[in-house]
């Protein structure tokens, strides 16, 4: 059992976090949704408030007083134990509660909660506490991306005046890793916090494989764009060339070619690439396709798992070949935490690392994110194997 002090700590410094990364807004901000995939940032706030008021106050406070009856209807994401809710698409016409009530709601919440933490949490709910903190965790990375996807889309293109580094650099010279055939265990072990997407430890079978030590760069992915990479259908699969062509994808996302040279939009403001960065906002479809063009392939799922002792991640959530399945023996929890990650176990593919968009203590090697192929929004790239 954590100590309590420092489950406050934890809860209080998540907390902190999702505030501290909207301090650069201005509040005409707060309610921007351009696309559906995208969240006003007033909405991430409330939704991770919500969390802690539905599954762990509510219940289990002796006398708590919820904060707002309509606050579970705006706030539900897609809980349907839970009930109504206001549709993904709608978010961004939710002007009220406005900014100031729903930081309100916000600090209620957390001063409800360490109230109810100092008195000590039974066995029973801590796992449930840490996936509320856990899922504001990923919140915050929402909230980065989502953010950036927002005044990305603004005609302005403004900065967003912030030290957060996107673009870091792999200083060491490629090179590939081999890995012999075997029979290798897959999955979390231990008693540390994971999400049961990550349990049924098992063994597979892996042939000998060769995985590079280093994500593919912007400057090799331009190599790739110059070379007709998005128009030759050889490359691609079927639903990969029909959604570049009928979206008209030429590029990454945030990319811009001004005057024969590449650029791209981040939270700096507009600035030209940097070539030695890895590359970011590609699809599951380009990076197959680059891998198709480069006489490789993307890693299974279980090819990462295994090699990624041998080299450095978390600087881009990178694509795998992997379909996202349960483990052997995955059982969903009853109710609504059950939601959480079972019933999105199809029609996409698994992601594995971390991204410079991810808060501080949360992704593991056996981490397990996953997104619809054609998703680009956050900062997602590749790294090769071959066979």
């Amino acid at each position: 059992m954590i100590h309590t002090q420092n489950l406050v700590q934890l809860f209080s410094e998540t907390r902190q976090l999702t505030e501290d990364i909207c301090k650069p807004l201005g509040i005409e901000d707060y309610v921007v949704q351009p696309t559906i995939d995208v969240s006003p940032p007033k909405w991430h706030l409330g939704h991770t408030t919500w969390f802690f008021e539905e599954f762990i106050l509510k219940p289990h406070k002796q006398g708590y007083r919820i904060y707002h009856q309509d606050f579970a209807f705006v706030f539900n994401s897609y809980y349907e134990n839970v009930g109504k809710r206001v549709i993904r698409s709608d978010r961004g016409n939710l002007s009220r509660p406005g900014v100031t009530q729903v930081f309100d709601y916000r600090h209620y919440v957390t001063a409800e909660m360490k109230e109810f933490l100092q008195q000590g949490v039974p066995d029973s709910l801590m796992e449930t506490l840490l996936i509320g903190i856990h899922h504001e965790k990923q919140h915050q990375e929402l909230l980065r991306t989502d953010i950036k996807y927002i005044l990305g889309n603004n005609p302005l293109l403004p900065a967003l005046n912030t030290d957060w580094i996107e673009h870091p650099i792999e200083r060491h010279q490629t090179d590939w890793i081999t890995i012999p055939a075997g029979i290798y265990e897959i999955g979390h072990a231990g008693t540390d916090f994971c999400y049961d997407n990550e349990l049924g430890k098992h063994q597979v079978y892996l042939g000998d494989f060769q995985i590079s030590n280093k994500l593919v760069t912007n400057a090799e992915f331009i190599e790739f764009i110059a070379a007709g990479g998005y128009q030759d259908f050889n490359l691609w699969h079927a639903d990969g060339w029909t959604w570049a062509q009928e979206n008209q994808i030429t590029a990454p996302m945030y990319w811009h070619q001004i005057d024969g040279s590449w650029h791209y939009y981040s939270t700096s403001g507009l600035e030209a690439i940097d070539p030695e960065a890895p590359l970011a906002h590609i699809s599951y479809y380009e990076a197959f396709a680059y891998s198709q063009w480069k006489d490789c392939r993307l890693p299974t799922e279980f090819e990462w798992e295994v090699s990624q002792k041998h080299f450095n991640w978390g600087l881009r959530w990178e694509w795998t070949e992997s379909a996202y399945l349960p483990y052997p023996g995955y059982t969903k929890a009853a109710g609504a935490i059950g939601e959480y990650n079972g019933k999105f176990m199809v029609n996409q593919k698994v992601l594995r690392g971390g991204s410079v968009a991810t808060s501080p203590v949360h992704t593991r090697h056996t981490y397990r994110n996953f997104f619809q192929p054609e998703l680009r929004w956050q900062f997602t790239g590749l790294r090769l194997a071959r066979s």
